[in-house]
């Protein structure tokens, strides 16, 4: 399809990109939401934990969320989504990655940009269920990437599976790195490379003869972290194999379910190749929306109710 025009015209201070991405992160509070916590075992052994929350009616219609880098259920955008469809007669999940639930993992590898065997994992573990007809997947930044190539990296989903957003997506991982490492986004990568590095100490005094002290010395961007930790404890040569393999940008003419794609044109996190206007035209699937404004998920409304909620829930209700 072709991109698709966008209404969203947000307050004076929410079109400036940093404002709109730093306010949802740190001050967006979303009060309402009951979750409850699910533990699966994944088929390597490993565990994720999922946070639920239900309509207020029985239904059979499902949204699972994703989150971005360094995410988890409990983020502003997730639970703005879950409560959204929740009122929309859709239960939700929430998936925790590996290592985001509070809780560190237990083998050496953790999640990445490319990793859709968990999110396959939870699927076929709802499948199972039979208890949902209706599925929609929504994935946000780093999760909107695991969705959309989930969906086009494979020949057929589960036939429950029947519309997906995905939100800010660095669909082009290379591009989005050199955005991160610039300038205008030192503070968000410093942010972004604290977390990673706390949770590799984690991982040290499990696997200490795979890290040592030396190694976390040099590591000084989210490059060499993806260097050294990402792409080896994954099954890549390195970063740049690891970026090359794991974008989504080249499994979007594969989509064949109804598939929206939300990046605003000030994203700072995004290059050039993250708004995919080719793809999208040539694939009858996939809508591409790019708002002047929004941010790296910042698409606020002034009901605390934000402008990708709302276009979320339209899509599903046009093509579901």
């Amino acid at each position: 399809m072709p991109v698709i025009s966008s209404n969203y015209n947000p307050p004076h201070l929410f079109k400036n990109g940093h404002f709109s991405t730093i306010y949802s992160s740190l001050m967006r509070k979303v009060n309402g939401v009951l979750q409850e916590r699910e533990r699966i075992t994944l088929p390597d052994g490993d565990f994720l934990d999922l946070d639920w929350s239900f309509s207020t009616k029985t239904t059979n219609k499902l949204v699972i969320v994703l989150h971005g880098l360094e995410g988890n259920a409990q983020r502003p955008y997730m639970a703005g989504t879950a409560k959204v469809f929740n009122k929309n007669n859709f239960d939700a999940v929430c998936i925790n990655f590996r290592s985001c639930s509070g809780e560190t993992n237990s083998l050496y590898k953790s999640y990445h940009s490319g990793a859709t065997e968990d999110l396959e994992a939870v699927i076929e573990y709802i499948v199972s269920d039979k208890k949902y007809d209706t599925i929609i997947l929504t994935g946000f930044s780093l999760g909107g990437n695991v969705t959309l190539k989930y969906l086009g990296e494979r020949d057929t989903v589960p036939k429950q599976i029947k519309a997906a957003i995905a939100v800010s997506v660095p669909c082009f991982l290379y591009g989005s790195m050199l955005e991160l490492h610039k300038t205008k986004n030192v503070l968000y990568a410093k942010n972004f490379k604290k977390h990673l590095l706390e949770k590799l100490k984690w991982k040290q005094k499990y696997f200490p003869e795979l890290i040592t002290d030396e190694d976390l010395k040099k590591i000084i961007t989210l490059k060499d972290f993806d260097d050294f930790y990402t792409s080896k404890a994954h099954g890549f040569t390195d970063a740049v194999d690891y970026y090359s393999k794991s974008s989504s940008l080249q499994f979007l003419k594969n989509i064949q379910i109804p598939t929206l794609i939300i990046n605003a044109k000030n994203d700072s996190f995004l290059s050039q190749e993250c708004y995919p206007e080719k793809e999208a035209e040539r694939n009858k699937n996939l809508f591409l929306e790019i708002p002047a404004y929004g941010g790296h998920v910042g698409f606020y409304e002034k009901n605390n109710i934000y402008y990708n909620e709302t276009q979320s829930v339209k899509f599903v209700s046009e093509h579901v």
